[in-house]
């Protein structure tokens, strides 16, 4: 009876690892399928070299008639017009800050959808009113991050090489640009080869193919990817993006955009700075913040439009400090 067992414990397993291997087998020849029809990064590790892009909305006077202290770099969906309507009337409204000149814009790839079009006419509109978006003509995705990030450097490295400093910050994300600013302004921050945020330490590398952040080794062999700042908010010295992108063309892009950073830092030989104080930023806070935590962060994610607009508020009370 014992043997019996066994024997088809054995064979169950055996069949259980078969349509396993079968699954992951049909999901790399569903990509290749694609391939042709859609491209490889909605469904490989990689993406589209992002210099084959250009940018087709680009009237902003950002870094055009004065050079800021900071610019402030927010990816947003084309649709996503409520988040950038708060963003306009809380933290990205902060013009000047310590005597600092900070600016704010927007940057966006191509809607799609069935509605794509009266969607990018409802984008053009908006610009025209606000003149804060940049627009490149790559497809707006989760995917394509790392084009975005990639085409937000570029535009940084030819716009605003006199400006000092830039953050990319989510649109999720509260921002307490005065602490910011505070930051910057103290002399033992480095004025060059300089990234800051949440920093990732010894990331391992996911091998599990189920898995959303799942790596191949032929794309990194490594078990741990180089250091890097969490996407949600990092900030750089405006000497970066150039370095960056002249790096960039010696490691295929691969779609998780903060991981591709770290692998052009690594090239560079420059490695992210941890933040002077683990509650400047935070990726997942207990909500609500105290006066005294709210009185300390730089950047923290938040869960609704509501709650960031809340939070800004409250920043401005001279009573929020411990």
């Amino acid at each position: 009876m014992n043997t019996g067992r066994k024997y088809l414990k054995h064979k169950l397993l055996c069949i259980l690892g078969a349509v396993t291997i079968l699954l992951i087998y049909l999901s790399s020849w569903s990509c290749l399928g694609l391939k042709t029809a859609l491209s490889w990064d909605d469904c490989g590790p990689y993406v589209a070299y992002p210099q084959n892009y250009k940018f087709i909305m680009d009237d902003t006077p950002t870094c055009k008639t004065r050079s800021p202290f900071l610019v402030l770099m927010v990816p947003v969906a084309p649709s996503d017009v409520a988040s950038r309507e708060a963003i306009r009337k809380t933290w990205g409204n902060e013009k000047l800050v310590l005597g600092q000149l900070i600016e704010t814009v927007f940057i966006l790839g191509l809607p799609g959808g069935a509605d794509a079009e009266q969607q990018q006419e409802n984008v053009k509109q908006e610009n025209l009113l606000h003149h804060d978006l940049i627009q490149s003509n790559f497809q707006d995705s989760y995917r394509n991050l790392t084009i975005k990030t990639m085409m937000m450097l570029q535009w940084l490295a030819v716009r605003c090489v006199k400006a000092s400093y830039v953050m990319k910050i989510d649109t999720d994300m509260f921002l307490h640009v005065q602490n910011l600013v505070k930051l910057l302004l103290d002399p033992s921050v480095a004025k060059q080869n300089y990234i800051t945020g949440l920093v990732w330490w010894h990331s391992p590398v996911l091998r599990n193919p189920f898995n959303k952040f799942y790596m191949p080794r032929y794309v990194i062999a490594e078990s741990e990817y180089p250091p890097y700042p969490l996407g949600m908010s990092y900030i750089m010295s405006m000497d970066l993006p150039g370095k960056i992108l002249g790096v960039s063309s010696q490691i295929k892009p691969v779609y998780i955009e903060d991981v591709y950073l770290g692998m052009c830092l690594k090239l560079l030989g420059i490695s992210p700075t941890d933040p002077p104080e683990n509650t400047m930023f935070i990726v997942t806070p207990i909500h609500p913040l105290s006066d005294c935590s709210l009185s300390k962060v730089i950047a923290i994610t938040t869960t609704s439009i509501p709650q960031m607009m809340r939070y800004w508020e409250r920043s401005k009370q001279p009573d929020a400090k411990c």
